[in-house]
């Protein structure tokens, strides 16, 4: 049931509901959400999901985002005397989900905070005030009565360096977080419908999973370990019970797909300074988009052996500004000596900024690098403002081609390794010439496409072949808009050389092109023979490639008696 309405124009709202025995999902419903974490784009919205389990004593699951304070304290209010909680469980203290813990503690002073060592330690840094506190650890256990045992399942860099997941063995809910949720607002509280959820359940592990795609690994392993999971009670979006094999599977898959590249690229960042950890995980989401590897590592937190360890054997090195003074500067400046100590020449090196007001200056941390023998991977990243949906684009762009180059030496070695017959014949597969255009929010991209090939009459559709580490692949989602330029035969040339050339990261695609914004508010190019606006229905994901079917909402032709240009190769083992 809706229990609660914000009074506001942007939609919130609160939904209770009873999961399992004695267990209670407080559901914090932020309908009109359009950006979060990374700022990729939210086409349903969002929820923040928190917990009440009753035994003997009373356990409190994560709590809510700010900006539904007064919502969710009076909810919770509403369902149980605060006073009552005797303990709250971190999973990770990111502000979407710890943002209310200090006003939950003021309403429970005698309540236990429950979380990783880390999770602790971050906690003092943002309540600013004593609390009773349980380190917990993998493996342990919380008995709060009447059947119902916590266990502690170790699960770091899912997305954030002090993540647990908690069983409850007597429920067989599986409290995880952001593991294995998405960014879905609805009041259905499961997965009943998977074909409305996977497309969204799948972009939010591209954008926040696939980097740690290892650390998944990790925590899976220990997930299997504990009794069968029922219900796995997530973090964001709908709640898995229909579907957990299924969806739990394709974590397990996809991340041993991501996780047996031969290339890793090490990111490091400073977890709660600045804006780091956004950052970094826009470059490692650019870099994974290539098929390499990333291992992301707190410089605030991390082991000085595991730095070493990663360090050699990564082929590139990502590395944020770390603050230049303060108590979580010493921790990361010793962090970042150990990194120089272990670095060596010809691995790539990508430095970026933090904006966090106290930065470590940039050209010198890279100058260290640079005279160990290392090779940029990217220009430096100066980042001077509040970032951006242009900024998280040039750092997704950034590491799309640090990915590149560290992929470049293998993808020659494969063009040549291929036959050459079946090259020649499947070269002979001819295509007509297209320009994708696309536009979300302040955002803009373009790429050259000759795999467009007409799939249905009602709606009327089509779908084209997108590389996985193109731009324009993020702007491509379930939902998203787009507009498909068709070429002329004899006057595509100019157009063509000039969506050919590499364009550095950030860079306008569309500087010197003639454009009109089409109803979609996408780029129509003004010298192409005809253009169609489109809407994407579904993508089907193959090796390199995702397979984009897309309906088309208008269009129009330019010159009645032109030709489409056609596209002819030699060979088809490459564009």
């Amino acid at each position: 049931m809706v229990v609660a309405t914000a009074p506001t124009q942007r939609r919130l709202t609160m939904q209770v509901e009873e999961v399992a025995a004695d267990t209670t999902a407080i559901r914090s419903l932020d309908w009109d959400r359009d950006r979060f974490d990374i700022e990729f784009g939210l086409q349903n919205g969002t929820t923040y999901n928190s917990y009440i389990v009753r035994g003997e004593k009373v356990a409190l699951v994560d709590t809510s985002h700010e900006k539904f304070r007064q919502l969710y304290l009076d909810t919770l209010a509403g369902l149980i005397d605060p006073q009552d909680i005797d303990y709250i469980i971190i999973s990770h203290t990111e502000p979407d989900h710890s943002g209310l813990v200090k006003d939950v503690l003021k309403m429970a002073p005698n309540a236990t905070v429950v979380g990783a060592k880390v999770a602790i330690q971050f906690l003092e840094n943002l309540v600013h005030e004593p609390f009773d506190r349980q380190v917990v650890k993998n493996g342990d256990t919380l008995d709060i009565g009447n059947g119902h045992v916590f266990e502690f399942v170790n699960a770091p860099n899912l997305h954030w360096p002090d993540t647990i997941f908690s069983y409850d063995s007597k429920t067989q809910l599986l409290f995880t977080c952001d593991a294995f949720g998405m960014h879905y607002c609805s009041d259905q509280l499961y997965d009943e419908d998977l074909s409305k959820i996977e497309a969204d359940f799948r972009f939010y592990y591209e954008c926040l999973m696939a980097p740690n795609a290892r650390s998944v690994l990790s925590a899976m392993k220990r997930m299997d370990k504990l009794g069968e999971v029922r219900v796995v009670a997530t973090g964001h979006g709908p709640l898995l019970y229909y579907n957990v094999g299924e969806l739990t599977g394709r974590y397990r898959r996809w991340s041993q797909e991501q996780a047996k590249a031969d290339t890793t690229v090490a990111v490091f960042y400073v977890s709660d300074y600045g804006y780091s950890d956004r950052i970094s995980q826009a470059i490692a989401r650019g870099i994974t988009k290539t098929g390499v590897a990333v291992e992301m590592m707190d410089l605030k937190s991390a082991d000085p052996q595991d730095v070493t360890e990663l360090v050699s054997h990564a082929a590139g090195i990502v590395i944020g500004t770390p603050p230049a003074s303060g108590k979580v500067a010493t921790e990361a400046l010793d962090a970042l000596g150990t990194i120089i100590a272990a670095a060596k020449d010809k691995q790539a090196i990508g430095v970026f900024e933090c904006y966090g007001g106290d930065d470590e200056p940039i050209d010198t941390l890279l100058g260290k690098f640079r005279d160990l023998g290392l090779k940029p991977g990217f220009s430096p990243i100066r980042v001077k403002d509040t970032p951006t949906e242009q900024t998280y684009q040039l750092c997704e762009e950034a590491g799309t081609d640090m990915g590149q180059l560290l992929n470049q030496k293998d993808a020659i070695k494969k063009m040549k390794s291929l036959d050459s017959d079946l090259d020649k014949a499947l070269g002979r597969i001819s295509g007509g010439l297209y320009i994708i255009t696309a536009k979300k929010g302040e955002v803009a991209s373009a790429m050259l496409a000759s795999w467009v090939t007409q799939a249905s009459f009602e709606p009327i559709g089509f779908t084209i072949a997108v590389a996985k580490d193109r731009a324009i692949e993020s702007l491509m989602q379930v939902g998203d808009t787009f507009v498909l330029n068709v070429l002329e035969e004899g006057n595509y040339q100019g157009l063509m050389k000039h969506f050919l050339k590499r364009f550095p990261p950030g860079a306008d695609r569309f500087e010197g092109v003639k454009t009109q914004s089409a109803q979609n508010g996408s780029p129509i190019l003004t010298d192409a023979l005809a253009y169609m606006e489109c809407t994407v229905v579904s993508r089907m994901e193959c090796s390199d490639h995702w397979i984009v079917y897309s309906k088309v909402d208008a269009g129009r032709v330019s010159k009645a008696d032109g030709m489409t240009a056609a596209h002819h190769r030699k060979v088809g083992n490459h564009y």
